[in-house]
């Protein structure tokens, strides 16, 4: 591909980071009033209703052999939007979507048989290490938030595995089925957590806005960029999204993380890239995150 053609996908991509990333910063905005659970519920809610839209899922062919497969698929990614949203009120952005970045990481290392790949375990293993509060620091982060960064790591992880199964079995219109059956997964956590104050018409601007940055938006320029990009160059890219959430944290929450936490998320993306530039190539499954 021409240096000319490849700025279109790649500039897609990085949109679609930035807006995955803004997305959950501005999520933080209504944790306030209905907590991360009616957050999620709300954002996946609302994407449901943005990607069934552009989707049109009700023309999916969903069989007895299928069903299964999309209700996992469904289950997997409301858990993981809960429990990132869980691990964002307990620590700061940029640290959760690096900790929640190990899961993808994991899944491909484990396909892999290759010595190298020791090498990049060592190094997500070390950025882990300097993120866990092992002893009392000034910089320490809080051991629950880790934990619910790394089960959605784990989500995100089963995610790519079952994200591909259920693509392969009902096409372009899994996204949206999929969000609708994690909307319905989550919304008694948000129901339990925020009750009526759900309906209120305040949050509803910055509601859609979160679900436009986090699902509908990222959608559209994750099509262009994969129908543009290799899938190595594809999982090059997106390895940086956890310095990228770490920017944009930085920039919208105002969230400053010492010298030792930027550390362990270059570390991460070090082991993200490495793991993506020496792996065998597969097809890439597109993360509605």
């Amino acid at each position: 591909m021409k240096p000319t053609n490849i700025l279109l996908p790649v500039g897609a991509l990085l949109i679609a980071m930035v807006s995955i990333q803004a997305g959950a910063s501005f999520a933080k905005a209504l944790f306030p009033a209905v907590g991360a659970e009616g957050t999620t519920a709300l954002r996946l809610g609302f994407g449901a209703l943005m990607l069934t839209l552009v989707l049109r899922p009700w023309r999916a062919k969903i069989t007895r052999d299928n069903w299964r497969i999309l209700a996992a698929y469904g289950i997997v990614l409301g858990l993981m939007n809960l429990c990132y949203y869980m691990a964002l009120t307990r620590i700061p952005l940029g640290i959760a979507a690096a900790i929640e970045f190990t899961g993808p990481l994991v899944v491909a290392v484990c396909t892999s048989r290759r010595k190298v790949d020791l090498i990049w375990v060592a190094l997500a293993a070390g950025g882990l290490l300097l993120l866990l509060p092992l002893k009392d620091s000034a910089h320490a982060l809080d051991p629950i938030g880790i934990l619910y960064a790394l089960l959605a790591g784990a989500g995100w992880g089963t995610y790519v595995i079952i994200g591909k199964r259920a693509g392969n079995a009902l096409g372009s219109s899994t996204p949206a089925l999929g969000m609708i059956i994690g909307a319905l997964v989550v919304l008694p956590f948000g129901i339990a957590e925020a009750g009526p104050a759900l309906l209120s018409p305040a949050l509803l601007p910055t509601a859609l806005l979160v679900a436009a940055l986090s699902s509908a938006i990222p959608f559209a320029f994750e099509m262009v960029a994969l129908r543009g990009l290799q899938p190595q160059t594809y999982g090059t890219l997106t390895s940086m999204e956890p310095a990228i959430g770490a920017l944009a944290g930085l920039v919208i929450l105002h969230e400053a993380l010492p010298f030792i936490q930027w550390l362990a998320i270059g570390l991460i993306v070090c082991a993200s890239i490495g793991t993506t530039m020496t792996i065998k190539q597969e097809p890439v499954v597109p993360l509605p995150d």
